[in-house]
């Protein structure tokens, strides 16, 4: 897959060092459900991705710049559920990468992705109340806040509230008739 500026490869066992750079990095992790501070440790999220495809659950891609080939950071699918066609979509980058418009350039092939070759009606993303980046992230590209569900998860011993925001094929559809 590939936008104007970037390509996207699916992750496989080799990406293992990237991975690591991202999610080793406690800035980039502070809202993330998984932080892993060693190499060794990081082999568990690369099962994870292996599982979620192997099991149809989800897909994940490494973005990487097209000039310099550069991996950026990662973005994709998972907890999939065919019968009811949606997917939650999730999405990380290299610190480095911050405030470049990776997002907004990348999302949007992603939804194409996922609204055509997945089949997904929805698109959901979840969001750790106080991750105020990530959240304005969402609404530039169009997702609907939808509520907060409080204090539903924890995270070091402490509860947090999770925003639940969406995206809805015919939304996505609407968009891209008005844009033309």
């Amino acid at each position: 897959m590939k936008t104007e500026n970037y390509f996207l490869k699916e992750i496989e066992s080799s990406d293992i060092d990237n991975i690591y750079k991202g999610l080793s990095n406690p800035n980039i992790t502070r809202f993330y459900d998984v932080h892993f501070p060693t190499l060794e440790a990081t082999k568990e999220q690369m099962e994870w991705y292996k599982e979620l495809k192997e099991n149809g659950t989800g897909v994940w891609w490494g973005i990487y710049n097209q000039k310099d080939r550069q991996f950026c950071g990662a973005g994709g699918f998972n907890s999939l559920d065919k019968e009811h066609k949606k997917a939650e979509i999730g999405f990380w980058l290299l610190q480095e990468f911050w405030g470049k418009g990776i997002m907004k350039e990348v999302m949007p092939r992603l939804f194409e992705e996922g609204f055509t070759k997945l089949d997904l009606n929805r698109i959901e993303g979840y969001v750790v109340s106080d991750n105020e980046k990530c959240k304005n992230g969402l609404e530039k590209i169009n997702f609907t806040y939808e509520g907060t569900m409080r204090e539903c998860e924890i995270k070091n011993g402490k509860t947090i509230n999770v925003d639940l925001y969406s995206i809805l094929k015919s939304e996505w559809n609407n968009k891209d008739k008005t844009s033309n």
